[in-house]
């Protein structure tokens, strides 16, 4: 396996692939800055790449690190000495993706940050292995889809004319991002009790968070328990615990045995598999939303109730001369509308209720004037502002505070938005790409420094539900969660760290400091890192879900040539702490009973080490 990137991704990739798949890896990553020189372009690039330094590393020599005792190939992968090489370099070059072996891998993740450098590499290493089984990191899902299938024929056309049908590794393109990975656990973790979702191409998955009545029990186990969580802690599903060795931290796929031991700890279980709808809910938000508002929001209320009196006075009028002048319901309103525009034809000679009614008239179109020149100017100006950035309504309340409107922060805007939650998103650069989300889907946004002082009360963090702090420095995450604890004691934060083991020291002081208030922190490399290495592995890993300090994930799996799915039942088919099959592909409600079929594809629910156990 050959890993590429230059962020906290390709290091925690790369451990998953060594450490829980035993996969042999090469990790390619930037120079150290203080070596790192100027991309140069054009012939010298290529000869730049030829000087990085190689450094070849044996790390984890014997079986010491991989996992034992699996089936399938994580117990293949536990006969060899698991290796990783180390290789510095600038840019993916094909000087440098030859030096690290793709001509021979298996798979290669491409995770740098900037889609055209992982578009770049990619294509070159199609060309150099057209066997290669391709993981890309695009944050551009359009794009994404077009590169996949761009890729995918030329390994077609590659494997048609011959090249190397040696060994009969299927090649394969997935895209992913990082941000649609960890998007909806970070969404949810700020929304208690929000459903976990996991969409197949046909089936919808719904997970959510049992907790116990006061006699310890759960009235509604769902269709299957996923999760127990921590014995010492009554948070949601997304909150943050003891570590994987602790007895009382989470226990991932529990059997009915330990469910049952399980006396009032809280539980993830899920509660309902159902078809999917026409596409997925991410293409359909704010669909219709543009930068032309909704014709209720181009007049204020108040301007709205004064028109509605208008118009009810100039009906009142003509109903009135209508009765009065015993004249035709249409002619009625004709006159009463002269007189209110104040054209010329005096009641002379007519009745003196024709008359009075006339003055009246004269006066309600002097009230109307007014009022028509401020619906005019307010329109106006609604459509000159519908581009702008909206500002917190007076009275909002209940609402996430959301800072940061990268790529993690716009994904996160986008999934609250799905699930109808109010939002109001902090963002101290003006050119950040999340505002043009922000404008289409009409959510209101505060420009300035979340650190000084007065912009998280202008974002209304006092009468806010949850703080989300997902911006790219960890120290300005940790300064506004702990102001806005010194605002709202009780308030629920989620923090997006950088490193895991920095989110739990984290998570533990927060805790223990406010031990009534929602904590949660989160690390997107962990939350991410799973499903990129299952694709590299040929699996198709379709989420994950964050329970406390551990993932689960969810993953489509064919029957055919796994003897532990094939000609079993659905019960035969679990293994407690590993996986266990939660539905096949195309069927709304499978019974334990059913008997797997070589043609059959699975959804299951695995722990990391499953999945990898699980071949």
């Amino acid at each position: 396996m050959v890993v590429c990137g230059d962020d906290g991704l390709a290091h925690r990739l790369a451990a998953e692939l060594r450490g829980v798949h035993g996969e042999q890896v090469t990790l390619v990553v930037p120079p150290d800055e203080r070596t790192a020189r100027t991309p140069v372009a054009g012939r010298a690039r290529a000869a730049s790449a030829l000087l990085d330094r190689v450094v070849s590393a044996a790390v984890g020599r014997g079986t010491g690190n991989v996992p034992a005792g699996g089936n399938g190939s994580g117990g293949a992968s536990a006969q060899r000495a698991v290796e990783e090489r180390l290789l510095e370099a600038a840019d993916p070059t094909e000087a440098v993706l030859a030096e690290a072996g793709v001509e021979g891998a298996a798979a290669l993740a491409l995770v740098y940050d900037d889609d055209e450098t992982n578009i770049r590499a990619a294509l070159t290493a199609r060309r150099l292995n057209p066997r290669l089984r391709l993981v890309l990191r695009l944050y551009n899902r359009r794009l994404g889809q077009h590169i996949e299938e761009l890729l995918d024929q030329a390994a077609a056309l590659a494997a048609g004319s011959g090249e190397g049908a040696a060994d009969g590794v299927e090649a394969s393109t997935t895209v992913l991002s990082d941000a649609d990975t960890a998007a909806p656990a970070l969404a949810a973790a700020a929304v208690a009790g929000t459903t976990k979702v996991v969409q197949t191409d046909s089936l919808l998955l719904r997970a959510v968070e049992r907790v116990p009545s006061r006699d310890g029990r759960i009235a509604d186990r769902g269709l299957c328990t996923l999760a127990l969580l921590s014995a010492n802690g009554t948070g949601p599903a997304g909150a943050d615990g003891s570590g994987d060795g602790d007895e009382a931290g989470p226990r991932l796929l529990p059997d009915d045995d330990e469910v049952r031991r399980a006396g009032g700890r809280a539980a993830v279980v899920l509660e309902d598999v159902s078809a999917a709808p026409g596409g997925p809910a991410s293409d359909t938000a704010g669909r219709g939303m543009g930068v032309v508002p909704p014709l209720a929001s181009l007049f204020s209320r108040r301007l709205r109730w004064s028109l509605a009196g208008l118009v009810g006075c100039v009906v009142a009028l003509a109903v009135a001369l209508w009765v009065v002048a015993d004249v035709h319901p249409l002619s009625a309103f004709y006159l009463t509308l002269l007189d209110l525009f104040a054209i010329d034809n005096p009641a002379l000679g007519q009745p003196v209720g024709r008359q009075v009614l006339q003055l009246l008239s004269g006066l309600v179109g002097l009230l109307l004037l007014p009022v028509l020149l401020a619906a005019v100017l307010e329109a106006l100006g609604t459509f000159r502002t519908a581009s702008a950035l909206r500002k917190p309504p007076r009275g909002l309340g209940g609402h996430v505070v959301l800072l940061g409107l990268g790529k993690i922060g716009t994904r996160v805007l986008t999934r609250l938005r799905e699930l109808h939650v109010s939002v109001v998103c902090v963002e101290s650069d003006p050119e950040a790409r999340g505002l043009a989300t922000a404008r289409r889907l009409r959510v209101p946004v505060v420009l300035g420094d979340v650190t000084q002082e007065g912009v998280l009360e202008a974002a209304k963090i006092h009468r806010a539900h949850a703080l989300l702090a997902v911006t790219s420095a960890d120290t300005t995450n940790l300064e506004a969660v702990l102001y806005a604890r010194s605002v709202r004691p009780d308030l629920r934060v989620v923090l997006r760290l950088y490193d895991d083991d920095f989110a739990a020291a984290v998570y533990r002081t927060l805790r223990a400091a406010h031990p009534q208030a929602s904590t949660r922190s989160r690390s997107v490399s962990h939350l991410a890192a799973p499903a990129f290495a299952g694709a590299m592995l040929g699996r198709r890993v379709l989420g994950a879900l964050s329970v406390e300090r551990r993932v689960l994930l969810f993953a489509s799996v064919d029957v055919a040539g796994h003897p532990e799915l094939e000609g079993r039942t659905v019960g035969q088919a679990f293994r407690a702490g590993a996986w266990r099959v939660l539905a096949v592909e195309r069927q709304a409600s499978v019974p334990a009973s059913y008997a797997l079929r070589p043609g059959d594809r699975v959804v299951v629910a695995a722990t990391r080490r499953g999945l990898a156990d699980l071949g």
